[in-house]
């Protein structure tokens, strides 16, 4: 049976929740997450506060809404780059990483609430989890088909830095002890990749969101005099450590 049309007062309150959104994310860029407020989002859209609170009954429900619709359009950017650059693992990295960078530097506000300091009193629910795994997810996948696409070239390879078969560490079974919970998020996702590389991949996801923290947040004054040259220099250094290549457009 084909789906139902939607009525007029669907669309209509569609709209009206798509607008009252629209005006939290224009919120976030000009004063932060932590200064968001429903009655100031109210006053935007045109509307007393005591109508936005039947759409969102609380400002920590619309934090959650804004967080979910922020990490889907993220993941869903990521995604998309992915899938237009090629099989190619080292072209998929850099399209990937550069569409991570892309919306972030067109989204300040909406990066702040995604990666920057908590908001006090708000703890994200669980329903956050699954929006915000895409972008992460399509990191590992080209990470763990890099890997796939070594081992069929070169089955005695072995993943990581070329050059370092015995990886430095701070202590005896630090590895597995640092990145048991990435294992069992793996997992839970139906993935998997070695420790070693598991651990490297966790650090050049941190690496590529503190670089563009960094370039947000005004951090390379005097160091940093072109912030894509520099972006781009450091994802290549990274697929090094992950055992490919970086393949540049």
């Amino acid at each position: 049976m084909a789906d139902r049309a939607p009525t007029a007062r669907e669309l209509a309150r569609e709209s009206v929740h798509a607008s009252i959104l629209a005006a939290a994310r224009a919120r976030l860029t000009d004063e932060g997450p932590t200064q968001l407020s429903l009655r100031a989002v109210a006053r935007d859209v045109g509307m007393v506060s005591s109508a936005v609170y039947r759409y969102f009954p609380s400002r920590d429900d619309l934090l959650t809404a804004l967080l979910i619709a922020d990490y889907d359009e993220l993941g869903a950017a990521v995604e998309a780059a992915d899938a237009a650059a090629g099989p190619r693992a080292g072209a998929r990295w850099v399209a990937v990483c550069r569409a991570i960078r892309t919306w972030s530097l067109a989204h300040p506000g909406d990066f702040a609430l995604l990666f920057g300091s908590p908001v006090p009193g708000y703890a994200a629910p669980r329903e956050t989890v699954e929006p915000a795994s895409r972008t992460t997810l399509t990191i590992v996948r080209v990470v763990a088909d890099a890997q796939g696409a070594s081992a069929s070239a070169s089955p005695s390879a072995s993943a990581g830095r070329h050059g370092s078969p015995v990886p430095p560490t701070a202590a005896p079974g630090v590895v597995g002890a640092a990145v048991a919970d990435g294992v069992a998020s793996l997992h839970a996702f139906g993935l998997d990749l070695p420790e070693e590389l598991l651990l490297r991949t966790l650090m050049a996801w941190t690496t590529v969101f503190g670089v563009i923290s960094f370039e947000l947040f005004g951090h390379y004054v005097g160091s940093v005099s072109d912030g894509a040259a520099y972006f781009d220099e450091v994802i290549a250094r990274l697929a090094d450590d992950l055992g490919f290549a970086a393949e540049f457009g």
